[in-house]
């Protein structure tokens, strides 16, 4: 028989703050951490931005280290990587030095700012592969395992989190860590810019007035456990089941008809053996551009699930990329927990074809099951269900 898995423990540092708690607070105010950034560090021509206190940041990594720790060098993504897992660790009982525990690592870009060849002499040219970012937080936590890096365009966070959850029914680990995190850069900037896919405003998730996405920068942390005694909470909640999917589309665009991510949402509820009538809440991909809001209404829809209630969280972050799944995940669990339907900020007037059910405000609803999904270059799709 395969152990349940639960999850727990959530961490994200955001624009909006550098815990659950200050991140909540916020999205429940309806700020955005989405700024007109007029540095030019990221654009030539000023651009709405989500990006974190770097200051902050530093000095909580400061903080946080011992005396042989201050001879290491750690680059900006490698210290939001550290202090994220750090906070999830605060709030269980797993032990992560231990055989038993893996490390996932979602991003799409790594070390990106290590192109700059300042940077890049100060950390060394090896730094920005993927697989020495893993190597460097798992030394820093003393894990003997090799951490599993997914790198799968947007949709890496959830898709991590689907893996952990298989490789702890299949017994292989008693506890993983799922973490995402991406930085902003000019290369990431210019790369979305030729796309001609970035608003000028703070985004509009399927709003008739959306005219594209924002970016940001960001990382969340759950961590994973057939043991739900570790996770130090009353009622942790289990995930069920997840899928991933590919429709082989086009490199950057979506599938028109949502066949993709309608393929990964029934997969993920066949495998949780849940029924869409059970779903009580949706937290989509929500990007804000014209044809991935489209593709999602109308792959939900099909799926049987317009009338469930369904936000995006990109309107607060941006769109943080590999660390989105686990960020918006990451509420999810909160949402969960406090029996609350987090409005869609942006949000105004339905802007997509199908009549989905997009949260408008925040109010209080039991929420039992909570379907996540994303969607990303290439076609890629992946969807997991969480259940009370």
């Amino acid at each position: 028989m395969m152990a349940d898995v639960y999850a727990g423990a959530e961490n994200i540092i955001s624009s909006l703050g550098f815990n659950i708690a200050e991140n909540i607070a916020n999205i429940l105010a309806v700020n955005t951490g989405i700024v007109l950034d007029k540095s030019g560090k990221y654009s030539p021509i000023p651009l709405p931005l989500s990006v974190i206190d770097h200051h902050r940041l530093d000095e909580l990594f400061a903080q946080n280290l011992s005396g042989e720790e201050k001879s290491v060098r750690y680059t900006m993504l490698e210290k939001m990587f550290i202090i994220s897992i750090k906070d999830a660790l605060r709030q269980s009982h797993i032990k992560i030095s231990s055989s038993d525990t893996l490390i996932i690592i979602a991003s799409t870009k790594g070390n990106i700012d290590l192109l700059q060849l300042e940077l890049q002499n100060k950390f060394g040219r090896e730094r920005i592969y993927l697989h020495e970012l893993g190597r460097m937080i798992a030394a820093y936590f003393n894990n003997p395992n090799t951490p599993l890096i997914v790198s799968n365009a947007c949709i890496s966070g959830v898709l991590g989190i689907v893996y952990g959850e298989r490789l702890i029914k299949s017994g292989k680990y008693k506890h993983v860590i799922v973490t995402g995190g991406d930085l902003m850069s000019e290369f990431i900037v210019s790369g979305f810019q030729s796309f001609q896919s970035l608003s000028m405003n703070p985004c509009k998730p399927f709003d008739i007035n959306r005219d594209g996405l924002n970016l940001g920068e960001g990382c969340g942390t759950l961590i994973l456990s057939s043991d739900p005694a570790v996770l130090a909470e009353k009622n942790p909640v289990k995930i069920l089941g997840g899928a991933g999917s590919n429709d082989a589309n086009h490199i950057s665009g979506p599938s028109r008809t949502g066949e993709g991510l309608y393929l990964a949402i029934e997969q993920a509820l066949r495998s949780s053996d849940v029924h869409a009538a059970e779903l009580d809440t949706i937290s989509a991909h929500g990007t804000a551009t014209d044809y991935n809001d489209e593709m999602e209404s109308r792959a939900l829809s099909r799926a049987g699930l317009e009338k469930v209630p369904v936000n995006s969280y990109k309107g607060y972050f941006g769109h943080t990329l590999g660390a989105a799944g686990v960020i918006e995940a990451a509420i999810s669990l909160q949402s969960m927990k406090r029996n609350m339907l987090f409005r869609t900020a942006g949000y105004e007037e339905h802007g997509v074809s199908q009549n989905i059910n997009v949260i408008s405000k925040t109010e209080e609803k039991e929420i039992n099951t909570c379907l996540k999904t994303a969607s990303g270059f290439g076609g890629s799709n992946a969807a997991l269900v969480f259940q009370k």
